[in-house]
């Protein structure tokens, strides 16, 4: 009964999270009254009392007395958006992996405050529902998984998986689908099926780390595009860069790009879906975080906007409920052939038992109200965080504004060097990413990515002032 109220009182506070975010519900708005909301949203008035009380603790809602409840009349953060990145117009090669490597020994050390590593913490995840159903699956079909499945996995997961595409409207069928080890290998996987060793594939930039790490591992050159922090790349750019250069391969995010946090409107993909199309160029689309979004609709995906067109979709659970289970998926469109070639050679298959428990999962309808409370935490993560950082940056500071994800990406006034604020951040038990691991081609130096992954208590307040008081120091001493 104790988790039925925690999800129930945390959806009601996502629900009115995403009216105030989207406008529906304006600074100073009155929001409807509890005896209202708990009619309407079939809860009690003690539930919705709860939900209340949680956004007045988040400084979303106030109470006014006598009055009821308002949505807080904060001022809007002043900080700038990231200036839209100039990346050079040539292809180049990508020598990341060492630099990544030592991030990611920082970023999974328990001793520093864990701003580096875009990793949803367990305590957020909460996913012990899921264990329980490991531990069943285990107890009562142990001997019958203890097996190889077939390449593409385990079919009731991926029935599951195409039930849940039809939600925003992409039609999928199971054969259509095939499980891999979390979205790096389901990345991995689609590029090997479309390209050859020297082809040039062009992406966003600035793009997560993993993506260059997977093009520098297959011998690829990487082809930088132009890239808005609200709307993601330059349509002109991408125009351009077909002309001149032999891409093989597009390699996008569907939404809530890591780091940037932006979001093409549909206009804009199916307008690059037209480019792509027009010079035989495939979409690989990397829709990771596409389930954590802010607003009241998830964004569409590029495969769902033109399902026919040549395609190749992956994602995975790793962001919104188990990275230790390292479950993904890729919607191969036109290439499984090659695709489970691929997997077979890699690493013939999943394993079976987490497969099972997460199809389990899936089928008892647990993950939509997990989703709704993820959602909420995040949300509430990157409010606090862009407030915190627009308190103690030094001026000139630059920020990102996702709607969904949860990292923010900060542009710092020069001449400060990231790289420079990351060896005085650890000395002082901080982590975070610099900006250098997220290009190819020696860009955003004066760029930090930070993760809201872990909730929001003392620990990681105190870790931000503190990376802002590094900057501060930095700045003074230019």
């Amino acid at each position: 009964m104790r988790t039925h109220s925690l999800y129930r009182y945390e959806e009601l506070a996502s629900f009115i999270t995403s009216l105030v975010h989207n406008g529906t519900l304006p600074p100073g708005a009155r929001v409807p009254s509890l005896r209202h909301i708990s009619k309407q949203r079939a809860v009690s008035l003690t539930t919705a009392l709860q939900a209340y009380r949680l956004l007045e603790d988040r400084g979303i809602l106030e109470a006014r007395p006598q009055s009821g409840f308002y949505v807080a009349s904060r001022d809007p953060v002043s900080l700038q958006l990231p200036t839209a990145s100039k990346p050079p117009a040539q292809a180049t090669t990508v020598a990341v992996s060492a630099i990544v490597l030592q991030l990611l020994e920082y970023a999974a050390d328990p001793r520093l405050v864990p701003l580096g590593c875009a990793i949803p913490s367990a305590e957020i995840l909460a996913a012990a529902r899921l264990d329980r159903f490991l531990a069943r699956a285990a107890r009562v079909q142990g001997n019958d998984y203890n097996i190889y499945t077939v390449p593409k996995g385990d079919l009731r997961l991926r029935q599951e998986i195409a039930r849940r595409a039809m939600r925003w409207g992409q039609a999928l069928s199971p054969e259509d689908i095939a499980i891999t080890c979390g979205c790096t290998e389901a990345l991995t996987l689609a590029l090997k099926a479309v390209t050859q060793p020297g082809d040039t594939i062009a992406i966003e930039s600035p793009t997560y780390f993993g993506i260059l790490q997977i093009i520098e591992a297959l011998d690829l050159r990487a082809l930088e595009l132009p890239t808005d922090a609200t709307t993601g790349i330059e349509l002109a750019a991408l125009q351009d860069a077909l002309k001149r250069h032999a891409i093989t391969a597009c390699l996008l995010s569907s939404s809530f790009n890591n780091p940037l946090g932006c979001t093409m409107p549909d206009e804009k993909k199916l307008a690059v879906l037209d480019l792509l199309a027009q010079h035989g160029v495939p979409l690989i689309e990397d829709d990771i975080y596409g389930d954590i979004y802010f607003g009241m609709e998830r964004p569409k995906p590029f495969m769902a906007l033109e399902p026919r067109g040549n395609i190749l979709y992956c994602s995975s659970f790793s962001k919104t409920l188990a990275p230790g289970y390292r479950i993904g998926w890729i919607a191969t469109g036109r290439h499984m052939q090659r695709v489970l070639e691929r997997k077979f050679a890699f690493t013939l298959c999943g394993p079976a038992l987490p497969q099972l428990a997460l199809a389990d999962f899936l089928a008892s309808g647990g993950y939509d109200h997990h989703l709704r409370r993820i959602r909420s935490a995040f949300a509430g993560n990157i409010d606090q965080m862009l407030r915190t950082v627009e308190q103690v940056f030094p001026p000139g500071t630059r920020v990102s504004r996702p709607a969904g994800g949860f990292v923010l990406w900060l542009e710092l006034p020069r001449p400060l060097k990231s790289r420079e604020l990351f060896a005085a951040a650890l000395a002082q038990g901080i982590c975070f990413a610099p900006g250098d691991v997220f290009s190819a081609s020696d860009r955003y130096t004066s760029c930090l990515r930070l993760s809201g992954g872990h909730s929001w208590q003392p620990r990681i307040e105190n870790g931000l002032k503190a990376l802002g008081e590094i900057a501060w120091a930095a700045l003074a001493q230019q």
